[in-house]
Parts: structure tokens; C-alpha cells; sequence
């Protein structure tokens, strides 16, 4: 008997697979079919500061349209308390989610800045989030800030967080930070439950008709796990059993699952398998890290993990520069395109 149980910020769950945040989430009737399709726990979409923001303004701007012009207009305006605002429909959405799913739900926060989210953050525990996941998500493009002020503002945006809810707190981090293995402590030391690894940034893109730049979402390949999976194995080690780590960004199948489990992490995370696939996509991501656990004698869960993270692998050096040299060594270029060569070259004069 193969036991798929894990943990996970201190729950307790049937198994490694997560659907994270996507707008399959968002939905109850669409959670509630990744939950029967397997899913362990799910990651809401995520509550935006830019979207509350422009809401807010929005409708301080519509108001002010026709006071100017029609003072006894401004009786009939409605108390801006008593209009739902994205942060109350997300609150409802959390509360649907919770009456009709029996798995975890984990709310998501998308913050630039401290301040507000310590006031969310605490109405989201409320409404009853079994988690938090902090997704700190930024460009760094301003020249005139070093990247040291820039983590200490995330530190700070995490501390606020942490020291506001007694719920379990995930980051999700994005792989651009200078020093990523010292950031990640100061992460966990500032009061992350847990990481989360790694955000994908949708680069823009320019459209060549009509000359203006665009938004361009790809989904995740495969071959993107790789980033996540070397630094899983690093801080697996360094950060110890206490902080509990996810995957995400190229999990696809089973097999991901299992390298993901194998560095370290707690829970693997899909997103864009699903939206590709559809939630029924996860009964042979969780039948493919079963059926590769049988044939290879592994019991449980817990004995997979960890088996190959930099402390315990031959060679550690596998998971820092000495991989990129080996990496370049084991390229060979395909015979059918040095034949080509050979045919197309000139032959030098004797």
C-alpha cells in the first residue's frame, strides 16, 4: 500500500498534488471538480492590490462625475461601505469555497507594498482560509533603488502579514533575487510558514501590426520544473524539515511530481497542465507518482522525499556551476546537420 499523504504549512493532505491559483480555483463548481479529480488543496486566484486600487478610484471618479454640476444630487449617492468591492466578492468567493469543498483552501495576496494587506489579511482568515499564500511579485526597474532596499521592502510586506494572522503563511517567490539562498532565510526568519517556488513573470511582447506592446500568456513547459527543482535541492538542506516547500511552474505529470518530491519539496503545484488539459487532467498526474513509486519500491510520501536534494546527492556540485560546464561538454551536435556541413563547405587549395 502506497501512502501519498503529506504535509504541507501544517496540513495535513491526501497527497503532494496542489492545484494552484488559476481560474479554475476561482469557481466552486470548478474547484469542486479538481477536488473529485484529486486535487489535495487548492490556491485561490489571487486578491490583487492593483485591482483594488483602480477600483477604488474608479468609483471615487464616477461619483464625483455629477456633483459639480448637480449639488442636490449628492443626497441620492450611494454610501461607497455598502458597494461590494473586488475584496468583498473575494471574500464571498472564499466562503462559497469552504461550504462546498471538504480539501483546504489557501488564499492568495498579490502585494507591491505594505500596508493594506495587513487589514486583508485578516479578513481572509476570517472568512475561514485554512492558509495564506504572500505572492510578492515586482519588476525591478527603478535605478534609483538598490536591491537591498528592494528586499527589505518584501521582508517587511512579510512581517506585516505574519505578525497579522495566525493562519499558516506561504511566499511565493520569483527566481530574480541576488542572493537567493540568503533572501530565502530572511524570508523564513521574517515568518514564512513556507516558500513557494516560483513565481512565472508574463513578459510582454510587441505586436508588429499594430506597433504596440501587448500582454502574452504562455503556459508552462516541462523543462521550466528545472529552475525550481536546483533550488529546491539547495534549500531543502538549509532551510531544514520546519519550512515547508512547494514546486511550481512546469508541472505536468507524475513524473514531475516525483523530481519535485525528490529536492525536497512538500507539495507540487499545477497550473497550466490543468487549463490545458481540464481538472480531470490530475487523476493520471496522481496514478503516474503512484504507479512510479511502486516500481520503484518506494512506501510512502515521506521516504521519497528528499532523496536527492544537494546534502544528499553524489555529486553537489551537480546543482551549481559545475553543472553548466558539464551541461555544455554533453552537447552533440546531430550527424544529419555535419554531414550538411561537410556537403556545403569549400575545400581548401592543397
Amino acid at each position: 500500500m502506497i501512502d501519498l499523504t503529506t504535509r504541507y504549512l501544517g496540513l495535513e493532505l491526501s497527497s503532494p498534488v496542489v492545484a494552484s491559483s488559476s481560474p479554475l480555483t476561482g469557481a466552486p463548481e470548478t474547484a469542486a471538480a479538481l477536488e473529485e479529480a484529486g486535487a489535495a488543496a487548492i490556491v485561490m486566484p489571487s486578491l490583487f492590490e492593483e485591482e483594488i486600487v483602480h477600483e477604488e478610484l474608479e468609483m471615487h471618479h464616477s461619483l464625483e462625475q455629477g456633483a459639480e454640476q448637480h449639488l442636490e444630487a449628492s443626497g441620492y449617492f450611494p454610501n461607497l461601505e455598502d458597494l461590494p468591492t473586488v475584496g468583498d466578492r473575494y471574500l464571498a468567493t472564499l466562503e462559497s469555497l469552504k461550504r462546498r469543498l471538504s480539501i483546504p483552501v489557501i488564499a492568495s495576496l498579490n502585494a507591491s507594498h505594505p500596508g493594506g494587506w495587513v487589514s486583508y489579511a485578516r479578513l481572509l482568515e476570517d472568512a475561514g482560509a485554512d492558509a495564506l499564500e504572500l505572492n510578492v511579485y515586482r519588476v525591478a526597474a527603478d535605478p534609483d533603488r538598490t536591491a537591498h532596499e528592494l528586499e527589505q521592502d518584501d521582508l517587511e510586506i512579510v512581517a506585516s502579514v505574519r505578525s497579522s494572522v495566525r493562519i499558516p503563511l506561504a511566499v511565493k517567490l520569483s527566481p530574480y533575487y541576488t542572493a537567493m539562498a540568503a533572501f530565502a532565510r530572511q524570508v523564513v526568519d521574517a515568518g514564512a510558514d513556507g516558500l513557494v517556488l516560483f513565481n512565472r513573470f508574463y513578459q510582454p511582447d510587441v505586436d508588429l501590426e499594430t506597433l504596440e506592446v501587448v500582454p502574452r500568456i504562455e503556459l508552462s513547459r516541462p523543462w521550466e520544473l528545472r529552475l525550481p527543482l536546483r533550488w529546491l535541492a539547495i534549500l531543502r538542506p538549509q532551510l531544514g524539515t520546519g519550512t515547508s516547500l512547494a514546486a511550481t511552474s512546469g508541472v505536468h505529470s507524475g513524473y514531475d511530481v516525483v523530481k519535485a518530491l525528490m529536492v525536497g519539496a512538500d507539495v507540487a503545484m499545477v497550473t497550466s497542465a490543468l487549463l490545458q488539459h481540464g481538472a480531470g487532467h490530475l487523476h493520471s498526474i496522481v496514478a503516474g507518482l503512484r504507479t512510479w513509486m511502486a516500481e520503484h519500491d518506494y512506501t510512502s510520501v515521506d521516504q521519497l522525499r528528499g532523496s536527492a536534494t544537494q546534502a544528499t546527492a553524489g555529486d553537489p556540485a551537480t546543482f551549481e556551476r559545475a553543472n553548466y560546464v558539464a551541461a555544455l561538454h554533453s552537447w552533440t551536435t546531430p550527424a544529419h546537420l555535419l554531414a550538411g556541413h561537410h556537403r556545403g563547405s569549400r575545400r581548401s587549395p592543397a
